[in-house]
């Protein structure tokens, strides 16, 4: 009868560290869970502050390069008479 009653609480004993230890790993992952969590909302955060900031340079960017052609064109246009007006003075 000691031997069953050892056996039991022996049994007992590693019932209960299986449990403290799957406790210890479920905490573990649940805070991993949470940091990870912390950090989609922070990049999130950071992702849409980024495509504002894209959306702005690139209409800067569009706006700048139609400047850029009409500054083009009018020098095209510049070019364009210049050789008539030298021949006229000639």
């Amino acid at each position: 009868m000691v031997n069953r009653y050892m056996d039991g609480d022996a049994a007992a004993n590693l019932l209960e560290r299986r449990w403290f230890a799957a406790f210890k790993a479920a905490s573990g992952v649940r805070a991993e869970c949470e940091t990870l969590l912390e950090s989609m909302a922070l990049t999130q955060l950071a992702w849409g502050r980024a495509r504002a900031r894209l959306v702005e340079l690139e209409a800067l960017r569009d706006a700048l390069g139609e400047e850029l052609e009409a500054l083009d064109e009018r020098e095209e246009e510049a070019s364009a008479e210049e050789p008539s007006t030298v021949m006229s003075a000639a």
